[in-house]
């Protein structure tokens, strides 16, 4: 959450000409129906199989195409072997939580500004919500990654052409 995921898909796809499509947008392909109206309706339980829906659809795309999944789809064993197939390549956005809650602040007052709804999950302590969606994830994430990204002090053009350079190569060593 906040880590960049949106940002610097866009990045990738104005480096490459490759769609971009994030989760949201994925979400709705896959189900027919909004992430926000999955949750509120159906609940947290539903939001992740939904969201796992989503990253099937994803996988079923045309390559190449750049994917922004949602973070939680990692706490499904199912999703995490799907995502570890050879035709995935996969990058965990890393960036410390202080960072991460920072944004999360920003995003919510920018949100209650324009009369949106924020993220249901981050309540009163953003910092602490990370921090424990955080640890329960964070060995998860790199299990999964075929690439790291540190985030901090970098720009979204930067970590595009890391990126884009990594999956060239990986590619290229598939033959």
């Amino acid at each position: 959450m906040a880590v960049g995921k949106s940002t610097i898909g866009r990045a990738i796809a104005a480096a490459t000409g490759w769609p971009y499509v994030d989760n949201d947008e994925l979400l709705a392909r896959a189900e027919g129906r909004s992430t926000a109206t999955v949750l509120e309706v159906e609940g947290e339980a539903a939001l992740r199989l939904a969201e796992s829906a989503a990253l099937d659809f994803a996988l079923s795309l045309d390559p190449p195409v750049v994917a922004g999944v949602a973070a939680g789809v990692i706490t499904d064993p199912d999703a995490r072997r799907r995502m570890q197939g050879d035709d995935a390549f996969v990058v965990h956005l890393r960036a410390p939580i202080e960072l991460l809650a920072e944004r999360v602040i920003a995003d919510e007052a920018r949100a209650a500004a324009a009369g949106r709804p924020g993220r249901p999950w981050v309540g009163d302590d953003p910092a602490a919500a990370l921090a424990e969606l955080h640890q329960g994830r964070a060995a998860l994430y790199l299990e999964v990654a075929d690439l790291v990204v540190d985030v901090v002090g970098r720009t979204p053009a930067d970590m595009a052409a890391e990126i884009v350079s990594a999956v060239a190569a990986d590619r290229s060593q598939l033959g």
